[in-house]
């Protein structure tokens, strides 16, 4: 069964409804993982995937695994899926489609009445953007062996409570082992995130791996002093030091351009009150590059960087690598696939890099691998504005259909 479409005003209908949760006044979502919002988006999920005959199970990371048996249910499953929660002021379609997009397969099979050979499977992984628990792609991180449990369930958010607590809190806390195990293939679809598809006018980009990505959290300590009375030469002020550091940060981007990034989107300054010169400074600092060698001299510019504007003046530093996602090239017959489906369903395509990381990172190192991206608009993500037409998302999940069906059935 060749160039099979799925039902594009359903997945649209299940994604504005799915949007209602945890909606934002600009027509985004907030729903940080494991809060309540979260807990609502999964049940609702969950829900669908029970309705489509799926059988559903959670493990100990809270990942969600909704299961549509094959001819054979003793083959490993093909597999696809993404994440449902979301930064602060997120978009209603990164990460939550490619979750619906793996359910709309599911219920295209079940309205064609086809069985494929393997069975099919989709995913839903346990706090991929990293914003209220660093690091990033956790669930999938433990679930492929980069991270234990005990360091998934440790994860702490800015008040205090942990990822195991929450997981517990919401009842998504599951019984299911969180460990590797055999799956046949692992496809996800998502927003580009950026934007060259929309610029060249594709529909779809055949991804052929993920750059780099290093995470870092760094202490500044200086001397709170008061505003008014303290000389500027008697200052030692930590948030004066970062300053110079983001500003670092940046230059170290631009000359690694065009594949290197560096972003400074966090940040805490204490006592943070207008009249007292800060004492302490706490960041994080995101660095990307698809070559390996070229993100270890971007991480040591940045760290010797960072140590001579402390010394400079006066400043304790801390500097910490906390996460290293490494540069990924996916797998050959699964990329393959996509490219075959994108050109049998006659969809403009091109072969594309990821800039940003997704949990498919984690699961090429178990598994065969690819992904399938479609334009947003303006190539705005993270944003509570961002956007994406109906029709590109059927692409995208008509390209996902069609390249699961092939690797179950091959």
């Amino acid at each position: 069964m060749q160039n099979i479409k799925v039902n594009g005003d359903r997945l649209w209908e299940s994604l504005m409804e799915m949007a209602k949760i945890g909606s934002t006044e600009k027509g985004g979502v907030c729903r940080l993982a494991l809060t309540d919002e979260d807990k609502a988006a999964r049940d609702l999920y969950v829900k669908w995937c029970e309705d489509a005959g799926c059988t559903v199970s959670v493990d100990e990371m809270g990942n969600i695994f909704a299961r549509r048996a094959g001819k054979d249910d003793s083959l490993p499953p093909i597999c696809t899926g993404s994440h449902i929660d979301s930064q602060p002021t997120g978009g209603k379609y990164d990460g939550i489609y490619g979750v619906l997009a793996g359910l709309e397969v599911v219920r295209t099979l079940n309205d064609l009445n086809y069985e494929t050979n393997a069975p099919i499977e989709i995913s839903a992984w346990t706090n991929e953007e990293g914003s209220r628990f660093a690091p990033a792609m956790i669930g999938s991180g433990v679930f492929c062996g980069e991270f234990s449990l005990e360091e998934g369930f440790a994860c702490v958010d800015k008040d205090g409570a942990t990822l195991g607590d929450e997981l517990k809190r919401i009842g998504y806390d599951g019984d299911l082992k969180c460990a590797p195990r055999p799956l046949g293939a692992f496809f996800e679809a998502h927003i580009e995130q950026g934007p060259i598809l929309e610029a060249e006018e594709k529909t779809i980009g055949v991804v052929q791996g993920v750059q780099g990505i290093r995470w870092f959290e760094i202490e500044v300590l200086g001397m709170e002093s008061h505003a008014g009375t303290t000389p500027m030469e008697r200052r030692k002020d930590a948030l004066v030091g970062v300053s110079r550091m983001v500003s670092e940060a940046h230059r170290i981007g631009e000359a690694a351009m065009p594949d290197g990034r560096t972003t400074i989107g966090y940040m805490e300054v204490h006592p943070n009150s207008t009249n007292v010169i800060p004492g302490r400074v706490f960041f994080r600092a995101d660095v990307r590059h698809p070559d390996a060698n070229f993100l270890d001299g971007m991480e040591d510019e940045f760290h010797s960087a960072c140590e001579k504007i402390a010394v400079e003046l006066g400043l304790e530093l801390n500097f910490n690598r906390i996460w290293y996602s490494e540069p990924v090239i996916f797998d050959e017959a699964c990329v393959n696939a996509v490219q075959k489906a994108a050109n049998g369903l006659g969809h403009a395509n091109r072969p594309i890099t990821s800039g940003a990381g997704h949990d498919a990172v984690y699961v090429s190192r178990i598994a065969p691998t690819a992904m399938i991206f479609i334009p947003c608009e303006d190539g705005i993500s993270h944003n509570e504005i961002e956007e994406a037409t109906p029709s590109d998302l059927a692409a995208g999940c008509d390209v996902l259909l069609n390249a699961m069906v092939a690797r179950a059935n091959a």
